[in-house]
C-alpha cells in the first residue's frame, strides 16, 4: 500500500498513562455537576449516532461550539480534555488525544481511496507489527465494526492494553486508539467512544497519497490562504489518487 501510516513506534506510544504533561490542552469542557451529557441511560447502542462524520453531513450550526483543528473538528464535551502534540519546528500537530480520568483515545485522520478498504490494510499492518514486537493482538467485532484488541509492549517491555478502531468516509479514514482503562473496560470506554463519534472530518480537495495524515493545525492558527481560481481556459496538472 502506497503511503501507508507508519506504525514503527507502537511500543513507545502507549506507556499506560493517557495524559501527556507536555501536550497543550486546546479544548476542555466544563465539568458537569451531574452525569455527563453524552451518557444517558435511556440511549441504547442501536440509537447512538454514527460517526465520525464528514463535514458535508453536518449542520453548520453544529460546528460553532466545537474546536477547529483544520482537517478535524473536535467536540466540546463536559469534562473532556483535547490534548495535542505538535512538531516543535513546524508547529504541525502530530497527535490528538481525548482524555478523561478513566482513559484516553488517540485520534488521527488519514487520506483514503474512494473505493475504501484502508482499514483492512491498516489492521493487517498493525497485526504484523504488534506480533513482531512481542505483543498480542486479536480481531473482534465492536461498536465501530471490526477492531483490534491488543497488548502492546512499552519501552520497558511491559504489556499495555490498546484497542484500535477505524472508520472510513469519502476519501478519508480515522483511526482511534483507546488506551488506559478505556482499552480494557467497555463501561470506561463508553464516554470516549461517544466523543470519538462526534469528530467531524474536513477532507478538502487536495490530492494526497493514500495513508497520508490529513493536515491538522492549532485552533488559533490561520488557515493557509486560498489561491486564486485557475484560468478555466488553461489546462492544469492532472493528479490521480491511487492505492
Amino acid at each position: 500500500m502506497t503511503g501507508s501510516p507508519n506504525f514503527s513506534s507502537l511500543r513507545s506510544r502507549f506507556p499506560g498513562l493517557p495524559r501527556c504533561p507536555r501536550c497543550p490542552v486546546v479544548a476542555e469542557g466544563t465539568p458537569a455537576s451531574g452525569p455527563p451529557a453524552w451518557d444517558s441511560g435511556a440511549v441504547t447502542d442501536d440509537s447512538r449516532p454514527v460517526g465520525p462524520r464528514d463535514i458535508s453531513d453536518v449542520d453548520p450550526g453544529e460546528v460553532l461550539e466545537r474546536t477547529n483543528l483544520g482537517s478535524m473538528i473536535v467536540p466540546a464535551i463536559p469534562g473532556l480534555q483535547v490534548q495535542v502534540q505538535a512538531d516543535q519546528k513546524t508547529g504541525v500537530i502530530t497527535q490528538v488525544t481525548f482524555a478523561l480520568p478513566e482513559g484516553a483515545v488517540q485520534v488521527q485522520p488519514y487520506a483514503a481511496p474512494r473505493s475504501g478498504g484502508l482499514w483492512e490494510d491498516v489492521r493487517a499492518q498493525l497485526n504484523s507489527s504488534i506480533n513482531a514486537a512481542g505483543g498480542l493482538v486479536e480481531e473482534r467485532e465492536g461498536p465501530f465494526g471490526i477492531e483490534l484488541v491488543a497488548q502492546v509492549k512499552d519501552d520497558n517491555g511491559a504489556l499495555q492494553p490498546a484497542r484500535f478502531v477505524g472508520v472510513e468516509g469519502v476519501r478519508w479514514f480515522v483511526r482511534g486508539v483507546f488506551i488506559g482503562g478505556a482499552a480494557r473496560d467497555p463501561e470506561s470506554a463508553r464516554a470516549l467512544e461517544d466523543a470519538f463519534r462526534e469528530v467531524i472530518i474536513v477532507r478538502g480537495d487536495t490530492a494526497l497519497p493514500v495513508g497520508a495524515p490529513l493536515p491538522l493545525r492549532m485552533p488559533n492558527a490561520s488557515p493557509e490562504p486560498v489561491p486564486a481560481p485557475p484560468d478555466p481556459f488553461v489546462r492544469g496538472p492532472e493528479i490521480t489518487e491511487t492505492r
